[in-house]
Formats: C-alpha cells, sequence, structure tokens
C-alpha cells in the first residue's frame, strides 16, 4: 500500500517558461502555467496539473467585495514529486518577482 507524506516547505520558486509559455493552458484572468519551477537550484519540469483552486478575501477598501487573491495548483514532477504551488495575485511587498511560492511536496513511499 502506498503511503503518500507531504512536507511543508513553503519558500519561493521560479517558473521556467518554454517556447509557448503553456500557452494552451492559457484561460483569461488567470497566470500562464510554467513549464518548471526551479526551486532550490534544481529544475523540475511539470509533467501534469493535477489539480488547480482559488482563495479568495475580502477587498482591500472595506468595499465588501471578495476577490481571487491566490491560484492554488498541484503539479506532478517528471521524476515523480507531487508539488502543492501557489500564484499571489498580489505580491508581498511589491516584490514582483516573488509570485510563485512552492506550499508543500508530496512523496509516495
Amino acid at each position: 500500500m502506498l503511503e503518500v507524506h507531504e512536507k511543508l516547505i513553503s519558500e519561493a520558486v521560479t517558473p521556467v517558461f518554454d517556447g509557448d509559455g503553456g500557452a494552451e493552458l492559457v484561460v483569461a484572468g488567470e497566470p500562464i502555467i510554467p513549464g518548471a519551477l526551479i526551486w532550490r537550484g534544481t529544475t523540475y519540469p511539470i509533467l501534469h496539473m493535477l489539480s488547480m483552486g482559488k482563495g479568495v478575501g475580502p477587498c482591500t477598501h472595506n468595499s465588501g467585495e471578495r476577490y481571487v487573491q491566490k491560484h492554488w495548483y498541484r503539479f506532478e514532477t517528471t521524476g515523480g514529486m507531487l508539488m502543492r504551488v501557489y500564484f499571489e495575485r498580489k505580491a508581498r511587498g511589491g516584490q514582483v518577482k516573488r509570485r510563485w511560492w512552492l506550499y508543500s511536496v508530496e512523496k509516495q513511499t
């Protein structure tokens, strides 16, 4: 029986976009899906997107409206690692390049 072990990471990752930038997965209002992620100096090519979702929160101007703040994804890499990743619509502290975050990794044993 396979066991899945999820490990919390919470680190910024660098997206790598291939020649078409994942154009076949582009949806209006959604971030472009990278072809790979660089984490701790290693490139992890994305084989499949297993799931996606959105995290919403209140408007910062107290209007009562709710807005998408994060786009969540679960990717399988070519090496078999499962990565739970999110994209922040508004970068933290104005750091535009740090919008993709690796939330956790899963390995099957």
